[in-house]
């Protein structure tokens, strides 16, 4: 029974924490719980009323998750002069609480202060947070002149709380975090081989939910990807090792992938299209059958992606033996013709995948666990050992390089500060109208639908997702309130559930963490004995106010349509993407060698930037579908485009120093068509007048033919290469369409299908 737990257990946590990489949404939620129940127990064995109660659990709690630094060091320097910040930010509410005007006026300055501050980094965007907050909670307690003494008390009891649940309670650092990091992205790797094994046996009417669940977890694997990558440079003990475990998740990140389009080819009767992996109800290949439920071979597949989740999850340190051995050599036994078994060519494409795979697994195990035993190895395996010893040696430091800033007006966070200074101005007002002694929650919700927004649409869309959870919230507080009663303690407890449900749900789901925020709210009336019906009604119109007038002022003060944002970033991926896809074929002709997986993740960087910018475009309540279906369809594409730039780059970072890989000259002139094209769009989405032509004709591979019967025929690294950069080109003609780029194609003769 015991051996049955084990793996059961192990199995529910891996599934636990690869839905929450690294355990951050844990760790936030348990660091700032025990902030505010440390503060809480303090205040209350030093007699404190519950009016001191609820600043100092407040205050713990925003000091707490305000900082978001990854090293402790600057985290305890952002923590200690967030003290004063608050002190300040405490004396002015109370002081200026029976001057109106002033007040009025101090709290505006505040906000644009606090916004503008976010240009200093996380430091900035803490301390700002942190004065906007205790100013808020100096409103909302009513404080006066009197009573500062006794909450500056409570201030630096909340603060030395916070200390010491962020550094002693639920210390974390940046080792820590990267090596949960590490487990969770070994745990969705495994994920996304189960879901491609579900795609070998799904019937032809259920492939398109089977690859539904591919594409979601292609998607979370490439997060936990982007996930690491902004870890490393503190999470390493220095950049050789940073950029080693950069190569090794990207080569795992690009196999796996890959793997899942092998498998959805090996079943179709024709070759699959990289879109289907990323773009939901994609036209799919016609059905094949080429894998029969029955068939040994099928049963072999089955085998041996069982055998690769097992290699990808299992750490060295488990004690492989040799049984682990064995099944690893069989593995990278694919990699070579004569282990493939005898099937159509389209299924031994999934044998080679499984190789590849295992082999990108085991550089992984390689950088994450270190060295293993050697002694069961196949000739395969240690061709595959060798291959990574040859890579490891030749990593180089990754050097960055400074991007011009905007300035003034156009710098974002002056923009926002402007905006949101003066929505807040307007919700005041309309606050004070509605009900004076409440008017601070319009003003807070206009503060943070301008939080981590970007356009007009994003603040819209943020403003409706507020304004849900607070009318969800507002039914729970009114249940809520009826069953405490006189009860406080147990109001508190159920505050402290409700906060950490705040902070493990906010990356998820904003609605849910407004949903918490208003029940808390309305326990919290309940403590301080100002709670009724009423006042949480007058909460949902205060936010739909506050979200009103957010809107206003993003759209009518300095305003960044949606249109305007999304073709910005547009622009930046369709330019990351050209460096990419550039460099990558001017190394693999033999050129210069560059840092190509910097480049890479640079492209993926901005890649999620416009994904979060097309939100609004693509939600659900958006009137325009046409517009919605576009975007969408333009995202996916950049999403394929993005894969094969990223395979391109993993395999020209091999050519200096491997001798299976060689640089082909002739591959320059297969992707100049490429270039080109890239520099026709950026000028069409820069400047709506462009005039530019984006040209096709044949296919990559025959522009490679030789020339003469007797030349040599490209190897199959070459025909590889050769593969990506032919779906690179289709991908990139396929966006001249929807962005309105003219087509031409100067050869109509001989234009083969080319490689797939």
């Amino acid at each position: 029974m015991r051996t049955v737990a084990r793996p059961s257990r192990a199995g529910i946590w891996n599934r636990f924490s690869a839905s929450d990489p690294g355990l951050l949404r844990l760790m936030a939620g348990l660091r700032t719980v025990g902030a505010v129940a440390l503060a809480l127990a303090v205040l209350g064995v030093l007699g404190a009323d519950v009016a001191q109660m609820v600043p100092g659990a407040t205050t713990a709690m925003v000091a707490t998750f305000a900082i978001k630094e990854k090293q402790r060091r600057e985290q305890a320097r952002t923590l200690a002069l967030g003290l004063p910040v608050a002190v300040v930010a405490m004396s002015l509410g109370a002081l200026l609480s029976s001057h109106v005007v002033a007040g009025d006026v101090c709290f505006i300055a505040l906000i644009f202060v606090a916004v503008y501050c976010r240009r200093y980094g996380d430091r900035g965007t803490a301390l700002g947070l942190i004065g906007f907050q205790v100013y808020f909670i100096s409103l909302f307690l009513g404080a006066g002149p009197a009573a500062l003494p006794g909450l500056y008390a409570t201030l630096v009891i909340a603060f030395a709380c916070s200390a010491v649940a962020r550094f002693v309670l639920v210390a974390e650092t940046p080792e820590r975090v990267l090596t949960r990091l590490r487990k969770a992205f070994r745990a969705r790797v495994a994920q996304l081989v189960s879901a491609q094994t579900e795609l070998l046996d799904a019937a032809p009417d259920g492939v398109e939910d089977a690859l539904d669940d591919v594409r979601l977890h292609t998607a979370r694997l490439h997060e936990s990807a982007m996930m690491i990558q902004n870890r490393l440079e503190e999470g390493t003990s220095d950049s050789a090792s940073a950029s080693l475990l950069q190569r090794r998740i990207a080569d795992a990140e690009i196999a796996a992938e890959r793997l899942g389009l092998l498998i959805l080819t090996a079943r179709s009767a024709e070759s699959a299209d990289t879109l289907a992996l990323h773009l939901p109800h994609a036209p799919l290949p016609a059905p094949g059958d080429r894998l029969r439920a029955q068939d040994e071979t099928t049963a072999i597949l089955h085998r041996d992606l069982d055998a690769l989740r097992l290699l990808v999850t299992r750490p060295s340190s488990a004690g492989d033996g040799a049984g682990m051995a064995q099944l690893r050599n069989r593995l990278l036994g694919y990699r070579d013709e004569e282990n493939l078994p005898r099937a159509p060519a389209a299924v031994q494409d999934v044998f080679r995948g499984i190789g590849e795979t295992a082999r990108a697994a085991l550089g992984l195990r390689l950088a994450l666990d270190g060295p293993e035993d050697e002694s069961d190895d196949s000739p395969e395996t240690t061709r595959s050992r060798e291959e990574l010893d040859a890579e490891d040696v030749a990593i180089v430091a990754e050097v960055e390089q400074d991007e011009p800033h905007p300035r003034g007006l156009d710098r974002p966070t002056t923009r926002a500060a402007v905006q949101v200074s003066v929505g807040s101005a307007l919700a005041i007002v309309g606050g004070e109208l509605l009900f004076p002694q409440r008017w601070y929650w319009a003003v807070l919700t206009c503060w943070v639908v301008f939080l981590n927004t970007s356009s007009t649409g994003e603040i819209l869309v943020k403003g409706y997702r507020r304004l849900l959870g607070t009318v969800l919230g507002v039914i729970a507080g009114v249940a809520l309130a009826g069953v405490v009663g006189d009860h406080p303690w147990t109001a508190f407890a159920l505050v402290l559930l409700f906060i950490f449900a705040m902070y493990f749900t906010a990356p998820v789901s904003y609605a849910l963490q407004s949903f918490f925020v208003t029940a808390m709210l309305g326990l919290l009336y309940t403590v301080l004995n100002t709670y009724s019906s009423a006042v949480l009604v007058l909460r949902i119109e205060e936010t739909a106010l506050g979200a009103a007038c957010g809107v206003i002022a993003a759209a009518l003060v300095l305003p960044v349509p949606t249109d305007r944002r999304t073709d910005e970033l547009l622009a930046t991926v369709l330019t990351r993407l050209g460096d990419v896809s550039g460099a990558a074929v001017e190394q693999l002709s033999g050129g210069i060698a560059l840092d190509l997986l910097d480049k890479a993740r640079d492209l993926d960087a901005a890649l999620d930037d416009l994904r979060s910018s097309t939100k609004p475009l693509t939600h659900p309540i958006t009137p325009w579908r046409a517009r919605r279906q576009t975007a969408r369809y333009i995202v996916a594409l950049l999403e394929t485009c993005a894969y094969h730039a990223r395979s391109l780059a993993a395999t020209a970072e091999l050519v200096p120093y491997s001798g299976t890989v060689a640089a082909d000259p002739r591959l320059k002139l297969a992707g100049s068509r490429i270039s080109h094209n890239i520099e026709v769009l950026v000028a069409r989405v820069e400047d709506d007048a462009g005039d530019g032509v984006a040209e096709t004709g044949p296919s990559l591979a025959s522009m490679l033919e030789p020339q003469e019967p007797e030349s040599p025929r490209h190897d199959r690294v070459t025909g590889r290469v050769l593969r990506h950069l032919q779906r690179l080109d289709e991908g990139v003609i396929g966006l001249a369409r929807p962005l309105g780029v003219r087509i031409s194609t100067p050869d109509k003769k001989a234009s083969p299908s080319g490689a797939r």
